[in-house]
């Protein structure tokens, strides 16, 4: 298989997070014999520094005519809170998300056994927990109109939903949820918003298209309390844009690190991969930041394409770095590798796990040893 991809660094440690997923996708070329292009482009701050704006029109036609996009992250902490929105760095990936017509995230949460213990949660809570959080991307609050009115004193952002944006992104979750546990989770606020009551109705009707499907429907408030106390419960969770995008980072605490979490935001015809976590700007050009994340969401990229067995190989070689401690510090504060280690180390697994160029026994106790 050919796949041309835009690979779209942005700000912070972006830039070297996505060179991991890069190396990741390529050594699953050699392997496989599949071809994997990429073109890079500016998005975020970068592109506003060198160009004025957020999202360029090279990016979005570079974009429009790739088979994927690889993400990293955007943003600029130091100007954000002087920005107008539209202006800021994260308003490029909001653009970007509409022009590409991106209507569903999705995040799996599926912590590692051998880091259990860095999550704040207990052993017993999360040990087996493996559920994939379905979110809207395209309306709601995000998206719909917002005012402010002259003296600066009264604000509204309106949130809206139209039948057609929950139905499309309602029957992935079923048909993801056919694949696993046969269960989703619909989380609103049915008790009190209208769009939460639409929700309901729209996902109730399309649910006898899946008899198979046991649904559920939770309150936002009570399934945040449950996805803290109770994890294992859930298999597949579906919810508009602002519930889902506070879900999900809440769930991220189950894995320990927000470094090991991916992403995918999918449309009809076109689809986005990206590490959850944000610029991390203390850590840039540090070679400290936590590649997985991005790694992972290459992984989710291939699945994507129907590459299962390529997929589950970067799956395998992530394991494989975290048995053997082959992991940045925030996983191991006594860890001697860095972002470009561990990289490599899942790259040179991918292309023969029996020849890798870590001296496997000193790994076993935290030395660096590319030879």
């Amino acid at each position: 298989m050919n796949l041309k991809i835009a690979a779209l660094s942005g700000d912070g440690i972006g830039p070297e997070v996505v060179l991991q997923a890069k190396k990741a996708l390529h050594a699953i070329g050699v392997v496989y014999d599949h071809e994997f292009v990429f073109e890079d482009a500016l998005i975020g701050a970068i592109a506003i520094e060198k160009t004025g704006t957020p999202l360029p029109e090279q990016t979005l036609n570079l974009c429009l005519n790739t088979d994927a996009v690889l993400f990293g992250t955007v943003g600029d902490v130091s100007k954000e809170s002087a920005m107008d929105l539209k202006s800021s760095p994260v308003h490029g990936l909001l653009q970007l998300r509409q022009a590409l017509g991106l209507f569903a995230n999705v995040r799996p949460i599926k912590p590692y056994s051998d880091l259990l213990d860095l999550s704040p949660l207990k052993r017993k809570i999360i040990e087996d927990t493996d559920f994939v959080i379905f979110r809207e991307i395209s309306g709601g609050s995000y998206f719909s109109e917002k005012k402010i009115n002259e003296q600066g004193n009264i604000a509204s952002d309106l949130c809206q939903y139209t039948e057609e944006e929950i139905i499309r992104v309602t029957h992935l979750a079923f048909k993801t949820a056919q694949k696993r546990k046969n269960k989703v989770t619909l989380v609103d606020k049915a008790s009190i918003l209208e769009t939460s009551r639409l929700w309901r109705k729209v996902v109730k009707e399309i649910s006898a298209s899946y008899p198979e499907v046991t649904v559920e429907f939770l309150l936002v408030d009570f399934a945040a309390m449950q996805i803290i106390i109770n994890p294992k419960q859930f298999d597949v969770i579906l919810t508009e844009n602002l519930f889902g995008d506070i879900l999900c980072d809440e769930a991220s605490v189950i894995t320990g690190a927000i470094g090991l979490l991916p992403s995918a935001s999918v449309g009809v015809s076109n689809a986005l991969f990206e590490p959850i976590h944000g610029i991390f700007s203390e850590a840039k050009k540090k070679n400290i930041a936590n590649p997985v994340a991005s790694i992972l969401s290459a992984a989710m990229l291939l699945e994507h394409f129907g590459l299962y067995l390529e997929s589950e190989k970067v799956y395998e070689a992530v394991q494989k770095a975290i048995e053997l401690n082959v992991v940045t510090a925030d996983l191991n504060p006594y860890s001697k590798f860095g972002t470009n280690e561990v990289g490599d180390f899942i790259a040179n697994y991918i292309l023969s796990k029996d020849d890798l160029y870590f001296k496997s026994d000193n790994v076993y106790i935290g030395q660096s040893t590319i030879v």
